[in-house]
């Protein structure tokens, strides 16, 4: 099948966004001959922003009960499903990419049907390469990490944790891929369910991965096409943010498992594996 004739929509969710960054992941998900729709979901109080574009392939929703992240994104997606779209993309409002980037990594899922995410390499706007691909977190990766005073002990733990001995050059399967950018086979997601709105923000693309892995699917990682992510690390510079992503940690540890989380040690060691030998 051409992807010219593949239905694609995608979703940004916003909160007091700042208008021209936001309009430059808007305009980077709109370039392209592909047969897309965009959902602006809404969370701000009000909705200032809807007047950000007129583009007719956009659907603007104001939300201002801000039900969380991947609550509002599973209102763009649950419309997706209804509309039988092939692919869906939750983007971040701070990420944007050239032309070509959506084409190359729609091909690639159209030739690799047992992919239910991928993600491309990610840079900084001053092109420093962001590490966003990880194993499956420990209550340490997620908890202990960040208050360890050892700056050695974490600088070693990253550089497992988040794969940098891999140089991030490569096409590699990723058990935990970031949320800035996740292209999403529908049929897959229609399979294994949407984002888990018991978690409010942070971890809930860490939770649908694994469930999309369970679903014997792969999470890929490709790095032939990059994006742009500004990504200020909002939970580490906020003690509101600090504490949502604790409670996002616990919730998430309560559901699959804490010390004692068997499939997560048989995933991470699987793909430690491949990617060592």
């Amino acid at each position: 099948m051409k992807i010219e004739t593949l239905k694609i929509s995608g979703s940004i969710v916003l909160f007091k966004n700042e208008e021209n960054i936001l309009q430059d992941a808007i305009a980077s998900f709109l370039n392209t001959d592909l047969n897309v729709l965009l959902y602006l979901i809404d969370n701000s109080p009000t909705d200032m922003l809807r007047r950000i574009n007129e583009d007719k392939r956009i659907i603007y929703i104001h939300n201002p009960s801000n039900p969380g992240f991947g609550a509002a994104h599973n209102i763009a997606i649950k419309m997706a499903a209804k509309d039988n779209v092939d692919y869906h993309l939750v983007l971040n409002p701070d990420v944007y990419y050239n032309n070509g980037v959506l084409e190359e990594l729609t091909q690639y899922m159209e030739d690799n049907l047992d992919i239910g995410n991928i993600m491309p390499k990610v840079l900084y706007p001053n092109n420093d390469i962001q590490h966003l691909c990880k194993l499956l977190p420990t209550p340490y990766d997620w908890i202990g990490r960040r208050f360890n005073p050892f700056k050695s002990m974490v600088e070693k733990r990253n550089d497992l944790f988040e794969l940098r001995f891999t140089g991030y050059d490569k096409i590699m399967d990723v058990p935990y891929l970031s949320g800035c950018f996740m292209y999403l086979r529908m049929p897959a997601i229609n399979k294994v369910g949407f984002f888990d709105e018991g978690i409010f923000m942070y971890g809930e693309e860490t939770d649908l991965c694994r469930r999309l892995i369970d679903g014997e699917y792969r999470t890929v990682f490709y790095p032939k096409v990059h994006i742009y992510h500004h990504f200020e690390k909002g939970s580490h510079k906020s003690w509101r943010l600090t504490k949502i992503g604790m409670q996002s940690a616990i919730y998430y540890f309560n559901k699959w498992g804490w010390f004692f989380d068997k499939r997560r040690r048989l995933i991470n060691t699987s793909i430690l594996e491949k990617l060592r030998s």
